[in-house]
Parts: structure tokens; C-alpha cells; sequence
């Protein structure tokens, strides 16, 4: 039994996202007294919330929002118990914000950005935001805004490292932190909830768990590094759902900013002059470079993939192209580097390339030396790929926007990295938001929400972790602070 505490509430609540917010602004509604452990300093917390696309979901009927997960589900099923749940409190999620003050507001009427339309029940989707302009973190300023204006403290700078646990009831005492490099211990009366995010800044976890991408970056918060997945493993949890993601997308990432670049050049509406192709690291071009995943997955055989990305891989980009505009997409929609590292890309792309960010070549032969790929491949790709353009034609892949040859030199590569927002995987959870063990028996007074241990298997739909933040975070308050104190 720890004998000394140096903080206390009845729910301690570990991490200040969405999910953090709904559980503790939950919690405070119910009675309880609640402490957030943040691991980010005061500004960058948020987690991915603060850097997503602002947009949560709100399902419009529960019979639909079943048969719609369910749908989404597919092969990887999740308990009909858990998708009641989640059905019924999604249609809520409207309801709760605005009765706290919130506005929401959908994006455009009828609905829009239902992410796999052909699927039973699709119709319930509702994308909705808070405030006048879609993006620029206006949804996560009105979720910091209700924890602040309610007594609930966060403490800052202070990490989640481990469960307290009683060694014969197995409860959730409470939860050791580290601050300013020294233990603190937070005792939660009622019971602790882990709202901390996934391991997408993880890379041993990412090698163990994703498929198919031997490293991937996050274009979310640095601070996601799967530090709820250690704790709950150390008491005895279950983890479910550890090989799906957002992703992977194709970005930039250097050692100098946490997070990645968006590259202009494969955004989907994007079409500047000059030409553009992917290859990967024997010289050949795999995909169709401008295809609209959906969240990471495309279509393979009847089934739905993550995209395939062979590491490593190369933008390969004439100088018409180069010489067109900033090659990063620098608009602050979403993303950590456009809205919070705020990194200034010269307009000309001279500031990177003089860093080493782009490399460039006078012929395509020099340039695949520079990348160590076969000149002879590469060369020939290039022919194919300007064939094709003259064709109007991509018989490779069926590419069919920005269909340019990669004409006049010098020619330029940018190195592509598998890219996210965010894992789906982490600690099982029940219907009661309680985090249980490999036999299904919860972990006493022990909760979770959002995307540590998502109820998202297999396909993803847009704005649906935003939702689901706020649903599960609702649940886990409610049974957390329904328990008696243990003392």
C-alpha cells in the first residue's frame, strides 16, 4: 500500500484531450473532485485534438449508428454490448456540448464527409464543428474552455508513468507522475481514467504493432508515446485493436521538428504545373501517387489495405514544379507543424533545400544517385511515366490528376516517411468504459476513453475519434464516480 500521497482527488485523469475533457468535465458535473495529469507544457496540451480537423461526430439514429459500426467493423468485430453503447452516446455528443455552452454547428447541409457511403447505416453521420470557421483548433478551445472554467486542476509537465495498485484487491489506488524529473503520487479515490492517446511517437511499438511500415511520424501531438499501453499492461490489461491506425499518408520528416510536412504535391486538390511522381527504393513508382485514401486505406482485393509504402521513398519533382511554389502545405487546417511548431517554408523552397530537406540534381541519373536507387530504374520510370502523360493514359496505377511529365532540369527528391494522426490500438475496454483483462474481467477502478484502446478495428470514419472522445469519456466518468470511495 503506498503510504504517502502528494496530491488527491476522487478521479485523476490522465491526459487533457478531448477524452480528458469529457470525463473530467463529466466528473466535476456528478460531484466529484478531479486532477488532470498533463504530460505537455501549458500551450501543448491537447493532445491531437488540438491539431485535428475540428470536426466531431454526432450519429443521427442508434439503430443506423449500429448497423454502421458494425459495418465498419467488418471481419475485426467488436461486442454488440460495446456497439450499443457506442451508438447511443454518439447520438448525444450535440446534446452534451450544447448544454455545457458549446455551439455546434455542421459543416454544410445535408450532410457531408460520410467516409464509406456503400456501408449499411452510413446515412447517421453528422460532422460537426464548434464555432464560425471549420479548423484552426476552434473545437479544442471550447474543450479547454470548459475544463477552465471549472475548478479541475492540471498539472502540467507531469506525465502518467505508472498505476498504483492495491496488491490483494488489485483496485487502482491511484497514479505515480514524474515532475520536474521526481515522482509524484496522485491518489484517486474513486478511480483513475486514462485518456492519454495512442503510441504513434512510439517507434519500437509502431515496428511491433502497424503493419507493413518498418517506422511511421505523426502529423498529431509529439507527446502520444503509448504511455497508457505500459501502465495498463503493467496491471494486467488487455489490448485490442494495436494493428490499426489513421493512416499511413506520405510526408516529410526531418530531425529538426517533431512532426511532419504535408507535401503539396500529393494533396489531393492540388495541381500545380511541372511534373510528379513517388518511387520507391528499387526506383518504380507503386502507387497512384494522388489517390484519396480513406484515412490511410484503399481498396485491395475486395478488402480494404493500409497503403503500401515501401521505405524508402522518394517525391521526385521537376524543376517547373519546384519552381511553382512552396513544395509544403503550410495553410493551418490540421497538424502539429501547421498550427502549433508553426514552421515558416520559404515561398521559393531555397530555406530547405539549402538545408538538405530537398536534394537536386542536373539529370534524372545524377538524382537517383543522389537517393541510391538504380539511375538505369529510375530513368526508365521517369520515360514510362512521361509516356503516359503523353497517352493521357496511366496504365500503371490508373493515376488521373496532375498528369505532367517530369520534364526540364535540374530535377529534385524529397524522402517520404509513412505518416498518421494517430493509433486506434491500446487497453481493451468494456461497455462501462472499465479497462479489463485478457479473461474480460475489469481491472478494478480503472477507466479509459478515446484513442487509448479505440472501439475503431478496421475502417475508420472521419471525425469519429473526436465522437468517440466524448461518448466513452461521458461513460467512464459516470461509473468512476459512481464507485465508493476506497478512502
Amino acid at each position: 500500500m503506498q503510504q504517502h500521497w502528494d496530491e488527491e482527488a476522487d478521479i485523476v485523469v490522465v491526459g487533457f484531450g478531448a477524452a480528458g475533457m469529457a470525463a473530467s468535465v463529466t466528473a466535476h458535473e456528478l460531484g466529484a473532485s478531479v486532477i488532470i495529469l498533463e504530460k505537455a507544457p501549458e500551450g501543448e496540451e491537447g493532445g491531437n485534438t488540438r491539431v485535428a480537423g475540428q470536426g466531431y461526430l454526432n450519429t443521427a439514429s442508434v439503430e443506423s449508428a449500429i448497423a454502421y459500426l458494425t459495418a465498419l467493423c467488418g471481419p475485426f468485430t467488436v461486442p454488440e454490448t460495446m456497439v450499443q453503447v457506442w451508438a447511443e452516446e454518439m447520438c448525444l455528443n450535440n446534446e452534451w456540448l450544447t448544454s455545457l455552452g458549446g455551439d455546434p454547428q455542421e459543416h454544410q447541409h445535408p450532410p457531408v464527409g460520410i467516409e464509406f457511403p456503400d456501408l449499411p447505416g452510413a446515412d447517421c453521420v453528422h460532422k460537426f464543428h464548434d464555432g464560425p470557421t471549420y479548423g484552426y483548433s476552434y473545437t479544442w478551445k471550447l474543450f479547454e474552455r470548459l475544463v477552465k472554467e471549472r475548478p479541475i486542476r492540471v498539472l502540467y509537465e507531469t506525465p502518467g508513468k505508472a498505476l498504483i495498485q492495491h496488491d490483494t484487491t488489485k483496485e487502482i489506488l491511484g497514479v505515480r507522475a514524474m515532475r520536474n524529473g521526481k515522482p509524484v503520487f496522485v491518489k484517486a479515490r474513486k478511480g483513475v481514467i486514462l485518456t492519454c492517446g495512442g503510441f504513434e511517437n512510439n517507434q519500437e511499438m509502431i515496428r511491433n504493432y502497424l503493419p507493413g511500415v518498418p517506422y511511421c511520424y505523426t502529423s498529431g501531438s509529439p507527446y502520444n508515446e503509448g504511455d497508457g499501453i505500459t501502465m495498463a499492461m503493467s496491471v494486467g490489461a488487455d489490448l485490442w485493436h494495436m494493428n490499426n491506425y489513421a493512416g499511413p499518408s506520405m510526408a516529410l520528416k526531418v530531425p529538426e521538428v517533431r512532426t511532419t510536412f504535408s507535401m503539396q504535391a500529393l494533396h489531393y486538390s492540388k495541381q500545380p504545373p511541372g511534373g510528379m511522381i513517388v518511387v520507391g527504393p528499387d526506383g518504380r513508382r507503386f502507387a497512384d501517387e494522388k489517390f484519396k485514401t480513406r484515412h490511410g486505406k484503399v481498396p485491395v482485393n475486395g478488402r480494404w489495405l493500409p497503403l503500401a509504402t515501401p521505405c524508402p521513398m522518394w517525391l521526385i519533382v521537376d524543376h517547373a514544379h519546384f519552381s511553382a511554389g512552396p513544395l509544403y502545405d503550410s495553410h493551418p487546417s490540421h497538424g502539429w507543424t501547421q498550427i502549433v511548431e508553426k514552421y515558416e517554408w520559404s515561398a521559393d523552397n531555397s530555406k530547405e533545400l539549402a538545408k538538405g530537406w530537398i536534394l537536386r540534381a542536373d539529370s534524372i541519373a545524377a538524382l537517383a544517385s543522389r537517393i541510391d536507387v538504380d539511375p538505369q530504374v529510375l530513368e526508365a520510370t521517369v520515360l514510362r511515366w512521361n509516356g503516359a502523360c503523353a497517352a493521357g493514359h496511366d496504365a500503371e496505377f490508373g493515376r488521373t490528376l496532375m498528369m505532367a511529365p517530369i520534364a526540364a532540369g535540374p530535377f529534385y527528391a524529397v524522402e517520404m516517411s509513412p505518416s498518421m494522426l494517430n493509433t486506434q490500438g491500446g487497453p481493451r475496454r468494456n461497455e462501462k468504459a472499465e479497462i479489463v483483462r485478457p479473461d474480460g474481467t475489469p481491472i478494478p477502478r480503472l477507466y479509459s476513453s478515446g484513442e487509448l484502446g479505440s472501439i475503431y478495428s478496421y475502417l475508420y470514419q472521419g471525425t469519429g475519434n473526436l465522437g468517440e472522445c466524448l461518448a466513452f469519456g461521458r461513460v467512464a466518468a459516470r461509473n468512476a464516480v459512481a464507485q465508493s470511495a476506497w478512502l
